[in-house]
């Protein structure tokens, strides 16, 4: 299995505080990592972290054997190969859908716009929103929204995917829809990972569940592991309470 991401005591202190002590994980091509945690655990720090959104206190991150943390590391290089799926959808209100898709390619890879607008119609297709080209942001629901963002983030064909609680934003009806959306990028072989509060997709779609707790990695494992076996007292407890 290539390893394409490595994260080794990864360190963000906020001030004073604390927020991630010390993480560590890997991530294989093809694998889907899911990260669980409370709210105010760190996960969507640790997201934010490894692709430079956050500045890292300390520790490494190396994605495709080349450590972001390096002070000659390219992370615009890094960050285009690298697509950030937001909880709030981050699309450009003042572009229509097709544009949302094709500004990245153009401006980022360099790709020509008719190449750019063949590849965005195709991976609109994928998630459903071809027949929505010319809709601008606001005439979409929330679950459009993000089917949008997904797609305009397999546009610049990345290596690695990164959710940052991609329902949370959404009306419970239209979780399904991008969460279905997801598993179908899953089941095609892309590597991701997500940060989740959807417990039934974790245990179902994911190669490896991480559970954060108070900014560290408190157990990791299979879904099998993590949501039937877990080894931690900690783990058992969150579990409890919200699965």
């Amino acid at each position: 299995m290539r390893e394409i991401l490595k994260v080794e005591n990864l360190k963000k202190n906020f001030g004073n505080n604390e927020v991630l002590k010390g993480i560590n994980f890997t991530v294989n091509k093809g694998d889907v990592v899911s990260i669980i945690g409370s709210s105010g655990s760190g996960k969507s720090t640790l997201l934010r972290c490894i692709n430079q959104l956050e500045e890292p206190s300390s520790g490494s991150i190396y994605f495709e054997d080349k450590n972001l943390m390096d002070d000659n590391s390219d992370i615009r290089k890094a960050r285009a190969k690298m697509a950030m799926v937001f909880q709030s959808f981050n699309l450009y209100s003042n572009l229509n859908v097709l544009k949302n898709c094709t500004i990245g390619p153009i401006k980022v890879l360099g790709v020509d716009r008719k190449e750019a607008e063949k590849k965005a119609v195709e991976n609109l297709t994928k998630v459903g929103m071809a027949e929505y080209v010319n809709a601008k942001p606001s005439q979409l629901s929330g679950g459009q929204k993000q089917r949008v963002a997904i797609a305009r983030a397999l546009c610049m064909e990345p290596t690695l995917m990164l959710f940052d609680e991609p329902t949370s934003a959404l009306d419970p009806e239209m979780v399904e829809e991008v969460l279905n959306t997801i598993i179908g990028l899953a089941k095609s072989g892309y590597t991701m990972v997500v940060v989740t509060h959807e417990m039934q997709f974790a245990k179902d779609v994911s190669s490896k569940v991480i559970f954060v707790d108070k900014g560290l990695i408190a157990e990791e494992g299979t879904p099998k592991e993590i949501f039937e076996n877990p080894k931690e007292d900690r783990t058992r407890e969150f579990l409890r309470k919200i699965y």
